[in-house]
């Protein structure tokens, strides 16, 4: 088996900075791949919290002008993750996330902002760091677009190049008249480079320009090469449909580990299953729930948007709290949400408890306490936390969708009776679906033994990172073999 050297292109990274999915993923891959003979160094921007979190650092190139101000290149090592980060405190050193500001809005130049990651990424693309010359770049999301494009228009010999999209909803579009600005070549604005719909698009440049584009479900390649699911770049993705290749995205397993987990009040294994009832009373305890051990616990963790179907799971409160039952909320994001949620819970005093931000050791205690994980989605390109919820006997209620599709068994009779069973899947993505989907939840939670079937079957599934490893290692040596 050859070895490979991968430079990893991302805007977050588990545990050092994370929004979302992407940052899980890009922590967790390079570890995997490495028993695959790759060796995963991350390029990473250098915001306040990155900047904390690295130990020794050395300086590996001076930019005396990156986008508006000078910069530096890092080499260090945090997390026993191999980085290295742009210090360029005129683009990354200021309060909010990643990509908002204090009060919610996008930063005014995110163009420039992920044009420097895009810009690095491809120096290093193309020999400028001493010892390290990587076979494959491989983009994630739209903020790294431009890596795979600053590559392209170079003309000179480069890596091989890999765009992986996480949520094709977001796209990175800015002024045409940036085009300049940006370091891009004017025949770059063509359709068949940068130009979308008159204007410049991250995404769509690294998915015209990129060697091989993955998504993180075989079920979300096929949706977003329609109309419906890709949200104007379908066209463009069938014109490439032999280059994109979906890939399940996994859970890291040493990071999500019942049998081991110190946020839990009580671990746990697929063969001691009655030790969940400790993490549920906690997790009552913890969202003033009724200390109830017979009610029913469905779990929510998720960003509060109308694409997490929340919206849906207020529609069926009266449903999902029928008999007693309860509703444990992890999330944050759409204001309106938010408040129906926390009206919600004074509706239903002991019924439904949320907390509203982010907190990582409640969101593994509701995977070890809830009895059902909530995840109506209307699109989900993977998903992680139904793969946590399995992992944990949580039994997921999924609307069949992108990677939920791909992930869970439905628990129809002829599943149950064969027990293979792992959750609930619901079509179409409505009210109805979901109440249907919950109301067979119930009936099975009242047969404690099938129930405990689906909870182990879920708990056996192979939730880790081996399998999409070893799929990601043969694509880039196949990409790098046809260069």
């Amino acid at each position: 088996m050859t070895s490979l050297s991968v430079l990893s292109v991302t805007s977050e990274l588990f545990p050092i900075i994370k929004t979302g999915g992407l940052a899980d993923v890009a922590g967790a891959l390079p570890f995997a791949l490495s028993h695959e003979g790759v060796q995963v160094v991350s390029l990473l921007p250098g915001y306040p919290g990155v900047m904390k979190a690295l130990g020794r650092t050395e300086v590996v190139r001076h930019y005396p002008s990156l986008f508006g101000g000078p910069a530096r290149l890092l080499t260090a090592t945090s997390n026993q993750l191999d980085l290295l980060v742009i210090d360029a405190p005129h683009l990354y050193e200021r309060p909010g996330s990643p990509y908002l500001t204090p009060d919610g809005r996008d930063w005014p130049d995110n163009a420039r902002r992920f044009a420097a990651l895009g810009r690095v990424a491809a120096d290093i693309g193309q020999g400028t760091m001493p010892g390290f010359i990587p076979d494959i770049v491989h983009a994630h999301d739209w903020q790294a677009g431009l890596a795979p494009a600053y590559l392209h228009y170079s003309e000179t010999p480069r890596p091989g190049t890999i765009i992986t999209i996480h949520n094709i909803a977001f796209q990175g579009i800015f002024p045409a008249n940036m085009l300049y600005e940006l370091g891009l070549p004017p025949h770059a604005f063509t359709v068949d480079g940068v130009e979308y719909y008159g204007q410049i698009g991250f995404l769509k440049a690294g998915l015209r320009l990129s060697d091989r584009i993955t998504t993180v479900s075989p079920t979300y390649s096929k949706e977003i090469q329609t109309p419906e699911g890709g949200m104007g770049l379908d066209g463009l993705l069938r014109s490439r449909s032999k280059d994109v290749v979906g890939i399940l995205n996994g859970i890291d397993e040493s990071v999500w580990d019942p049998s081991m987990d110190n946020a839990l009040a009580a671990s746990f294994t697929r063969d001691a299953l009655e030790r969940r009832g400790v993490n549920k009373q906690a997790l009552q305890r913890r969202l003033g729930l009724d200390e109830d051990p017979d009610a029913m616990l469905f779990g929510v963790v998720s960003r509060l948007s109308e694409q997490k179907g929340l919206d849906l799971v207020l529609g069926a409160l009266p449903t999902l709290l029928q008999d007693g039952a309860q509703l444990a909320l992890l999330g944050a994001g759409d204001r309106t949400l938010e408040e129906s949620f926390r009206a919600a819970s004074i509706v239903y005093p002991g019924q439904v408890g949320c907390f509203f931000g982010y907190d990582e050791t409640l969101a593994h205690l509701i995977q070890g306490g809830s009895d059902a994980l909530l995840v109506p989605s209307r699109f989900e390109p993977c998903g992680l936390t139904q793969l946590c919820a399995m992992h944990y006997g949580n039994v997921p209620i999924v609307s069949r969708v992108g990677g939920l599709a791909d992930t869970i068994i439905d628990a129809n009779e002829m599943a149950v009776a064969s027990g293979a069973a792992t959750g609930f899947q619901f079509s179409p993505v409505n009210l109805t679906g979901l109440i249907d989907a919950a109301i067979r939840a119930k009936m099975l939670w009242s047969d404690k033994a099938a129930w405990r079937c689906v909870q182990r079957n879920g708990m056996a599934s192979e939730v880790g990172w081996g399998r999409p490893a070893r799929q990601y290692a043969h694509l880039y040596r196949s990409c790098l073999a046809e260069a």
